[in-house]
């Protein structure tokens, strides 16, 4: 089995990562491009807070109707439809001209994300048994920090085009990094196949042995969790890790919206080499993830793990508080931060599967749009505000560094009825890794 699903994760997660890169990318460019759209638009850090929260308004309601949906059509073919909307509108984004067009914009850009990334969650559901999934999800999550390492040096060098053709450069970013988006979503049509079944690339017994193994699991979980989706949607689990998800969301849109901005402040570099500065800390944050997936998978263990990096990112961001007089213990600071607070997300993503059975979706997509909007939307608007009223990152930076403490101090004590729960006794090579 164990040659089957590294076959699998070979054929899916590199393809799933270039996805949610360019999600990402496509989500958070807004960063790079407030370096010069604020001045020229005139907006305050408060208006910019504002725009990126409100993308969570529409992400956030859209959620669950959108994995509900996807369900029904299939993954391929609702993921296809995800990214050429969102593709379209990342790019009309060079098109606004002030608050309302702004803020407009980035609500349409959350109702057309609405879906993705708990859909791609699933899918690994669909082709990945429990044992390895917390690896292949934080190989997955990876994305969120490459597109970080790899989106920092490309919108230094997008930035660079302004002027040309009379566009200014901040605009030539929304048009240039939608449009892979629009491409690759036809892609997907052709690339990505629903089920174990459907896979050419698998003869038919390893077909037929990775569907038994999926559907051994499957029915463990239904035996101890909830199979039907009114019971998942109901169930004090859900409720209890989606607060742990708004509080460990505080600190990754902290660092994902507000890193070029704090970098900006205190080295006072040109906008091109602050895009450059700010690949560091992502490029720590993937080395974290994988590294944390990694060590979680191989213990059988998820909860210690998301609480210990809950901790470190918490450290990291205290640190930066004390770090303003220098740009280098800045980013070191940043840099610790993002390895904790990316740590948490491939543990994280292993639990709610394990006990959620058959209507994974439902629960997974609540779990995502609650910590979404809870952090989404209140993470950037304190920092914004704050920002503007003591013009220092550093109130914002301490309440984030709060919400991971809480994050990390409620995880110690989530109680999960799974098989499985806690294998650090058990062999972990013999048993699915579980929580």
């Amino acid at each position: 089995m164990d040659r089957i699903v590294r076959k699998v994760l070979l054929r899916i997660v590199p393809f799933m990562i270039l996805l949610y890169l360019l999600n990402y990318l496509d989500r958070v460019n807004i960063s790079f491009a407030k370096l010069e759209m604020n001045a020229a638009l005139g907006f305050s850090d408060s208006i910019y807070g504002f725009g990126v929260s409100i993308f969570f308004i529409g992400y956030c309601f859209f959620e669950v109707p959108s994995n509900l949906m996807m369900e029904k059509v299939g993954a391929r073919l609702w993921i296809a439809r995800i990214m050429i909307s969102w593709g379209l509108i990342s790019s009309l984004m060079m098109f606004i001209t002030g608050a309302w067009s702004y803020c407009g914009m980035r609500l349409l850009l959350g109702v057309a994300e609405a879906g993705f990334f708990p859909g791609m969650i699933l899918y690994l559901t669909y082709w990945v048994p429990a044992k390895q999934r917390a690896q292949a999800g934080a190989w997955f999550l990876t994305s969120t920090a490459l597109s970080g390492v790899l989106g920092s040096p490309l919108a230094a060098v997008i930035l660079k085009l302004d002027g040309a053709f009379g566009i200014e450069g901040w605009r030539w970013l929304f048009l240039l990094e939608g449009i892979p988006s629009i491409l690759l979503g036809f892609v997907v049509l052709i690339y990505l196949k629903d089920r174990p079944a459907q896979a050419r690339w698998l003869s038919p017994d390893e077909q037929a042995q990775l569907a038994a193994c999926l559907k051994s699991e499957q029915s463990a979980c239904a035996a101890h969790g909830h199979t039907s989706m009114w019971p998942a949607l109901k169930d004090k689990k859900v409720w209890l890790l989606s607060l742990i998800y708004v509080l460990l969301l505080f600190g990754f849109y902290g660092i994902q919206y507000w890193t070029p901005t704090i970098i900006k402040a205190v080295s006072n570099e040109s906008d091109q080499n602050v895009a450059l500065l700010t690949a560091i800390p992502y490029l720590a944050a993937a080395i974290g993830m994988v590294a944390a997936g990694w060590s979680s998978d191989r213990f059988g263990e998820r909860r210690l793990h998301v609480a210990f990096c809950a901790f470190l990112g918490c450290a990291g961001m205290v640190a930066a508080c004390f770090a303003t007089a220098s740009t280098t213990a800045t980013i070191a600071a940043l840099s610790v931060a993002a390895i904790g607070i990316f740590g948490t997300l491939g543990p994280f993503w292993a639990l709610p599967p394990a006990f959620l059975g058959g209507t994974a979706a439902a629960g997974i997509a609540l779990i995502n749009s609650l910590g979404n909007l809870g952090s989404g939307f209140i993470g950037p608007n304190i920092m914004g505000v704050l920002k503007d009223i003591t013009k220092s990152h550093v109130a914002g930076l301490a309440v984030f560094a709060g919400a991971l403490f809480i994050s990390g101090c409620i995880t110690l004590f989530v109680r999960l009825d799974a098989p499985g729960e806690e294998l650090a006794t058990a062999d972990a090579t013999d048993q699915p890794a579980q929580a």
